[in-house]
């Protein structure tokens, strides 16, 4: 074996055993994911010790990457960090198909590979997911909605206290009527759990509220704090929007491209008609 071959097959050797460390211990904070998650990082060293019994050395698991999918699962779920492993699997597919050549037996490997993505996606039962729906609803109104009021109130009343409580008023208002109508919408449809979805699109409009109105209650001037609510607004797009191409496997570039661009152009049109509202009605705060 030569020197290139032994250091990718010691780098297979600790993606492996790594992995086999991160899966179980997202088994132990999955209770209905658990036994597949465990079946998994049973293959996981499998594949370890077959790669080991080529090199004969013992390799340390990544304790860094261990750390970061177990933080990841804390914040934004244990299907998230599943997610996020199984983009790793399909670039581990990869890497071993450069040694397909070269290694017996690594046909094997990449079919656990893939089976390993298809229970991923069929294991998925976490709660947070089976409501992200109710949660893009919930943000994406917010942006589109108190963004372009908040662009309108800031030239119309040219005052930034006087406009964060006037969007705050407005977004709590909102939040509360968004949560009922996604109740009675998904009562219609006969869902489950109506009450919860409800509550996830109150939570995710009241939130966003929370962000896009701070930049009133912290800057003075109001073309700074119209600029701040912006800003805010891109980074709550795109977290959530990184959140939801990860999940759900879409694109992420189109889909923080399309939020961004309903949330800019509404705000965009609300500053132009807040300017005329002030100028027609002779408004002056």
């Amino acid at each position: 074996m030569d020197r290139e071959l032994r250091d990718k097959i010691l780098q297979f050797q600790r993606n492996e055993i790594t992995e086999h460390h991160v899966y179980l211990e997202l088994a132990k904070r999955s209770k209905n994911n658990r036994e597949v998650l465990e079946k998994i990082a049973e293959d996981e060293l499998r594949h370890y010790k077959f790669w080991r019994a080529m090199t004969g050395e013992d390799v340390e698991p990544d304790r860094r990457k261990i750390r970061k999918y177990l933080f990841i699962s804390r914040i934004f779920g244990v299907t998230f960090a599943i997610k996020m492993m199984e983009m790793g699997e399909g670039e581990a597919q990869d890497e071993y198909g450069k040694v397909r050549g070269k290694v017996k037996g690594v046909d094997a490997i990449i079919a656990d590979e893939v089976e390993h993505e298809r229970a991923l996606i069929k294991m998925i039962k976490e709660e947070k997911i089976d409501y992200v729906g109710s949660m893009v609803l919930g943000l994406n109104d917010a942006l589109v909605e108190l963004t372009g009021a908040l662009a309108g109130l800031t030239f119309a009343l040219q005052n930034t206290r006087l406009t964060g409580i006037v969007g705050l008023i407005t977004g709590l208002a909102a939040a509360m009527s968004m949560a009922s109508s996604e109740y009675l919408s998904r009562k219609s449809e006969k869902f489950e759990r109506p009450g919860k979805a409800a509550a996830y699109t109150g939570l995710a409009y009241f939130l966003t509220v929370m962000l896009l109105i701070a930049p009133y209650f912290i800057l003075t001037h109001y073309y700074f704090a119209l600029i701040g609510t912006l800003i805010a607004g891109l980074f709550a797009i795109f977290i959530f929007t990184f959140f939801v191409s990860v999940v759900q496997e879409l694109s992420f570039k189109r889909l923080f491209a399309e939020m961004a661009a309903m949330s800019f152009g509404i705000a965009a049109i609300s500053f132009v008609i807040g300017m005329v509202i002030r100028i027609f009605f002779g408004v002056d705060v």
